[in-house]
């Protein structure tokens, strides 16, 4: 006890950052008690305020019984400080309240979750989702679960509209595909809790990346969750709560201004694409092409527009000649052409939306007169088109369009263009007016009246849809003058209707508005101004004197705003002379300078706009009882509190014009980034093609080497066989020279001997011719002629004919061999030496030319086999 007693002795700061966990817990205790019961301006608050590292620690307190008590006095403390802390402190707490506060013990974990609620509730949402996405990838998986659970919470607190559910959505599925289950169930329950809001809105923005079975899982949740009615918001903001109070007589359209909010919240559902420019792309020779009489060719042309327009966004410019082009297609005679220029149509009007108003007029009346058309996918792609105009430009744009195609003297044509009709009042987030009504209505009371079974139930649901919009107040007399058996079909249509779009009375308020248009006091500066005693005469003399006290008036009472010459208060938005004021003077800040969402506070500004008699301007104009004020005596009593609230409101009002500027920079910067973003996605795209060109170009080069290769391979190896058989030639060669070389020798023995006998003793004159063949024989057939000459005896002269051997012989006298191997002189006469020599030369010369033809063949196979060697390596 002694030692809690020495705890609590300490300053606040010093508890919170002890290191015994009793003097924090009981530091964090007493500093629940003193916030509970303290205001924004006192000590306390204002030292935690400026001292937020101490939220920090605390929140995120290693003690588990110290944190759930620190999470309590952030609480108190965010309650007693208001929007100021919650913006100076949420940045050091919202993370260690996800990791230590939602993870703890029950009633911590409820405490952190309360924490952030209260952040959202004091400022606004966007910070604090913005803190928590970033839980969803962390890698325990407690924690993403966790956070998901929060996520859920937030949203069943405060709806769609306060909380930003678009990067939620975008985000659902990658934790759907998280391998731990609990954060896949708490990422169902998640989505379950957005689907209560947005139905089937949301599932554009990521139900294609969902796998087929986790899409059927979630079907079945969605089921019991359409037959619920739309949510209301449970927990208000706080600027939501002053805006309730500060105007009670706004209380009866409430359900209509959340209307309004969950339909915003739709609209803001539309995925953000970015724009294509395909005015660029699109073929020069479009109007040519579409002009060919060949239906191929303007098939072809439009099939090449429509693979440039299928994208969801596209960049503004001049569709003129393309919309035209398409609408002279709807006459074509090519049922093909025809539906291919009803897609062109309906993906340029989804990419452009509103820009798209431009070319209505154009491409509607030509569609909607192409419906008689009997195939069933041509009047289907002119019907998509059709829708997809209507929610490019609206109801009112399409109205003369439609009711004139109803009265068309085709039935088809009529049903087809009713059909589309009751599509638009179905999806029309705007009700139409009463003259568009009784338009609309005399349309469908008209085809009620058709011999056609299907346009008398076609103009029945026109007259059911809109019955479902209009409320019974608008729309029962234009039943008038209908028999039962119908209105009770009307009746049919009307309850099994699902619209976006509910009438609202808005020329209701104008009537309030306008006398406050007219009343004389000026807005802003002398309201806030300090009272005067003149000014709490009566109203002529009040008139008179006005200007004056409120120009002296302002600088004493409100040092921020400008004297006489100047500003108006911040929020009034209207220069002026200071305090002048006429007759038919300026409005009040409520009917003119504020804007919608502004008007909820400056209501509080009407009861002081509406006294005309006597009343003071400023928050000390007069006492209460005083007699001048008798006959408005009921209003004084707010008027101090609306004096107030407007004081208030002025700040406020400044601070929203400076958001605002910020805001304006902000998109300005967005955009430049988005076209930078646009710039560089364009180059990516040009480089992308390069690079699929190079990749291309290195195929087809790979290609054309391979083929080389492949060629190169062939002839390699038609070179070898080539030179395989060259080699076998050469060897055959080689075989044929030995042998002619083996012949020459044995002729070339037969010689010697005949000159080794001829050395010795003459030779006969047989032998000498015998000599002289032979010789000549190995000379001109074995080696050549030359080597002939060359190797030809020295006692022989050679001069290519057989005659020159044997010249030298006939000069000896024919010589005989006895036996005892002396040669003598031959008894043959000189006839019979003649007669044998020329039976030589004959029987020779026939030898002669068969060594010459086998040489000549020789020759010509070594030319043959030197051809094929360069052949094969040049």
């Amino acid at each position: 006890m002694a030692e809690e007693e020495e705890f609590s002795k300490l300053p606040l700061p010093d508890q919170f950052t002890h290191k015994n966990w009793k003097a924090r817990k009981g530091g964090y205790e007493i500093a629940t008690q003193e916030f509970k019961t303290a205001q924004p301006t006192d000590p306390i608050v204002r030292e935690f305020i400026f001292e937020s590292n101490l939220w920090k620690g605390a929140v995120g307190d290693s003690n588990v019984a110290a944190q759930q008590e620190a999470l309590n006095a952030y609480n108190a403390f965010l309650d007693a400080a208001g929007t100021e802390g919650a913006r100076r402190t949420r940045t050091s707490t919202v993370a260690p309240c996800v990791e230590k506060g939602l993870l703890g013990r029950p009633a911590a974990k409820a405490a952190a979750l309360e924490t952030l609620l209260l952040l959202i509730e004091l400022d606004k949402a966007d910070p604090i989702v913005e803190e928590l996405l970033p839980f969803l990838s962390h890698k325990l998986p407690k924690i993403i679960a966790a956070t998901l659970a929060a996520l859920t919470a937030i949203y069943h607190a405060y709806g769609v509209k306060t909380v930003e559910p678009k990067p939620v959505i975008k985000l659902l599925p990658k934790v759907f595909g998280h391998a731990d289950k609990n954060v896949r169930a708490e990422a169902q329950t998640l989505t379950v809790e957005l689907y209560r809001w947005l139905r089937e809105a949301m599932k554009p923005l990521f139900w294609n990346d969902l796998k087929e079975v986790q899409q059927k899982d979630l079907e079945k949740l969605f089921e019991p969750v359409k037959a619920e009615p739309t949510p209301k918001q449970e927990r208000l903001l706080r600027s939501q709560q002053a805006a309730k109070e500060a105007a009670p007589a706004a209380a009866a359209d409430g359900g209509a201004a959340e209307d309004d909010d969950e339909e915003a919240a739709e609209i803001d559902l539309e995925p953000e694409y970015e724009a294509v420019d395909v005015l660029s792309k699109i073929p020069k020779d479009f109007s040519d092409r579409l002009a060919s009489t060949k239906w191929k060719d303007r098939k072809d042309v439009l099939d090449e527009v429509f693979a440039l327009v299928n994208v969801p966004a596209i960049q503004e410019g001049s569709f003129d000649d393309i919309i035209r082009g398409c609408a002279k297609s709807m006459k074509d005679a090519n049922i093909a052409v025809v539906t291919v220029a009803a897609n062109c149509v309906e993906c340029i009007a989804k990419g452009l939306r509103k820009a798209f108003s431009r070319y209505r007029s154009t491409i509607l009346s030509a569609m909607l007169e192409r419906l008689k058309e009997k195939k069933v996918s041509v009047t289907d792609a002119i019907g998509a088109a059709c829708d997809a105009v209507f929610l490019s430009v609206g109801l009112a744009d399409i109205q003369a369009d439609v009711l004139e195609a109803m009265k068309n003297k085709n039935p088809q044509v009529k049903e087809i263009s009713t059909k589309f009709l009751i599509r638009s009042l179905k999806a029309t987030r705007e009700a139409p007016s009463l003259e568009q009504t009784k338009e609309f209505a005399e349309a469908g009371k008209k085809l009620i009246g058709e011999s056609s079974a299907t346009l008398r139930d076609a103009g029945a649901e026109v007259m059911g849809v809109l019955w479902k919009i209009m409320g019974d107040r608008n729309m029962l007399n234009h039943l008038e003058g209908l028999d039962e058996i119908r209105k009770t079909k009307i009746k049919e249509f009307s309850d099994a209707a699902e619209v976006r779009a509910k009438w609202k009375p808005k020329a209701a308020p104008a009537p309030k508005a306008a006398p406050g248009a007219a009343k004389r006091p000026a807005p802003g500066a002398r309201k806030v101004g300090a009272a005067t005693p003149k000014r709490t005469g009566a109203p002529p003399p009040r008139a008179a004197a006005s200007p004056t006290p409120a120009e002296d008036s302002r600088p004493a009472s409100r040092p921020g705003i400008k004297p006489a010459g100047g500003l108006r208060a911040p929020g009034a938005g209207l220069k002026g002379p200071g305090g002048l004021q006429k007759p038919g003077g300026l409005k009040a800040p409520s009917s003119g300078t504020a804007s919608p969402k502004r008007q909820g506070m400056i209501l509080d500004d009407t009861p002081l706009a509406q006294a005309k008699s006597g009343l003071g301007r400023g928050l000390a104009g007069r006492p209460l009882g005083k007699p001048a004020a008798a006959p408005p005596s009921p209003p004084p009593a707010p008027r101090f509190d609306s004096v107030s609230s407007s004081a208030l409101s002025s700040i406020e009002r400044q601070e929203l014009t400076d958001l605002r500027n910020e805001l304006e920079l902000l998109r300005n910067q967005n955009s430049d980034l988005r076209q930078d973003k646009m710039r560089l996605t364009s180059q990516i795209s040009e480089l992308q093609n390069q690079n699929a060109q190079l990749i291309e170009d290195h195929t087809r080069d790979v290609l054309q080497i391979k083929a080389k290769e492949t060629q190169l391979v062939r002839a390699r190896s038609d070179a070898e066989s080539a030179e395989d058989r060259a080699n076998s030639l050469t060897h055959e060669v080689e075989r044929l020279k030995r042998e002619m070389s083996r012949l020459g020798r044995g002729h070339m023995v037969h010689g010697g001997e005949s000159r080794i006998e001829m050395s010795h003793e003459r030779p006969s004159a047989h032998q000498s011719r015998s000599y002289g063949i032979n010789s000549r024989t190995y000379a001109n057939e074995a080696y050549g002629d030359d080597q002939g000459k060359e190797n030809i005896p020295s006692g022989a002269s050679y001069d290519g004919k057989l005659s020159g051997i044997s010249a030298p012989v006939s000069h000896h006298r024919p010589m005989s061999h006895t036996s005892s191997g002396r040669a003598t002189p031959n008894s043959m006469g000189g006839d019979e030496i003649g007669s044998n020599a020329s039976l030589n030369r004959s029987g020779s010369d026939g030898g002669v030319e068969s060594w010459r033809r086998a040489a000549e063949v020789t020759q010509n196979l070594k030319a043959r086999i030197e051809m094929m060697k360069a052949s094969l390596f040049h």
